[in-house]
């Protein structure tokens, strides 16, 4: 039984605490005191829902507080208008007012869509993050980054809207698959490479530990992931600097997920093959070596990840690469490595390096 520990976002009058711990949703106690009423709508999917609904509802009912579920389908490939509409649906059927609390119970999607349906509902209303993913505790949940798909692009249409609270119940970790347990390493590994060589070193000793998920080493490894995301967002909090860094492999990665069909690579699959893809190009400019990149490679491999991207044709990436939310002026804007631990966004780069490391792709 491990015990709770609590850091805080320090965003002035917005701040906010992220509890992570064991058996967090049996504690009526840690949510209430952030709620303006006694009534909350608890989005989540399909999947999820058989799973921690009931508990979370009865640990709510039995502090008073009525709960509306709002049941969504599960994936990526939801995460768009339509399905948004059915979350608005569910809000005005219950005529639920400005100071009704949203809460987002499940992975990154039911998060960035839960977010942003509190952003826009009434033109905004309170939300709380209970993400049951790795992925979602360590990264989407923290920071406020809300949105949808568009056919054109992933996370397009979206706002900046924080959170109240972030609860990561560690034991929902339990019923999580393989395969995205290991798209969630991805997130964790991300912040050992852009800012925290020592995170990076540790994970390197614990992956195995992380990989069978022991508590002290998952819960060790959450709050690091969420400390450095915490700084970050304190800092920057809408992306004009230093966050931007919280993208590394993320344009490479998103350009991946849109040309391969939206769910048939997870996020984090694809953030990891992306990662590598720039440690070529970071490489080719002389700013990795063959060690540096041989860690990289060998640290997402203990985690289960590909390292290879799927071959969609150089001109086809450049073309979905272009599409990402951090071009500027026309030019493809990059996280690229100078070092483990270090990392730097920038479009001052070879755009003939750029195209080699797309077509070195196996």
């Amino acid at each position: 039984m491990s015990t709770m520990q609590t850091l805080q976002v320090e965003l002035a009058e917005r701040s906010y605490p992220i509890h992570i711990g064991n058996n967090l949703l049996g504690q009526a106690g840690l949510i209430t005191p952030h709620l303006k009423r006694k009534q909350v709508a608890v989005v989540t999917n399909t999947t999820v829902a058989p799973l921690y609904l009931d508990k979370l509802t009865s640990t709510l009912q039995s502090a008073g507080v009525s709960v509306i579920p709002v049941i969504l389908p599960d994936g990526e490939a939801y995460k768009n208008g339509e399905t948004l509409n059915l979350i608005y649906d569910a809000l005005l059927q219950h005529r639920c007012e400005r100071s009704t609390t949203l809460i987002a119970l499940g992975g990154g999607v039911i998060g960035d869509m839960t977010g942003y349906a509190a952003a826009t509902y009434l033109r905004g209303v309170p939300f709380i993050q209970i993400p049951t993913t790795l992925l979602s505790q360590v990264d989407s949940s923290v920071g406020g980054k809300t949105g949808i798909n568009h056919p054109l692009g992933k996370n397009m249409i979206g706002a900046f809207y924080q959170p109240q609270l972030v609860l990561a119940d560690i034991d929902t970790l339990k019923t999580l698959p393989a395969r995205e347990l290991s798209a969630g390493v991805a997130e964790v590994i991300k912040y050992g490479l852009i800012r925290d060589q020592d995170f990076f070193d540790w994970l390197e000793a614990n992956m195995p530990a992380l990989m069978s998920l022991d508590p002290a080493v998952t819960s060790q490894a959450i709050y690091r992931s969420c400390l450095n995301k915490a700084q970050v967002v304190a800092a920057d909090e809408h992306e004009n600097g230093e966050r931007a860094t919280l993208n590394l492999g993320h344009t490479f990665g998103h350009a991946i997920e849109n040309g391969m069909g939206y769910g048939v690579w997870l996020h984090g699959e694809a953030v990891a093959a992306g990662t590598m893809l720039a440690a070529d190009l970071s490489q080719r400019m002389g700013w990795l070596n063959a060690q540096q990149v041989e860690r990289m490679e060998a640290i997402f491999k203990a985690a289960n990840l590909p390292l290879q991207a799927p071959k969609l044709g150089a001109d086809k990436y450049l073309d979905l690469m272009g599409l990402d939310k951090k071009v500027v002026d026309g030019k493809i804007r990059l996280v690229l490595q100078q070092g483990i631990g270090k990392s730097v966004v920038t479009s001052d780069y070879d755009p003939a390096l750029l195209r080699q490391t797309l077509e070195a792709i196996a």
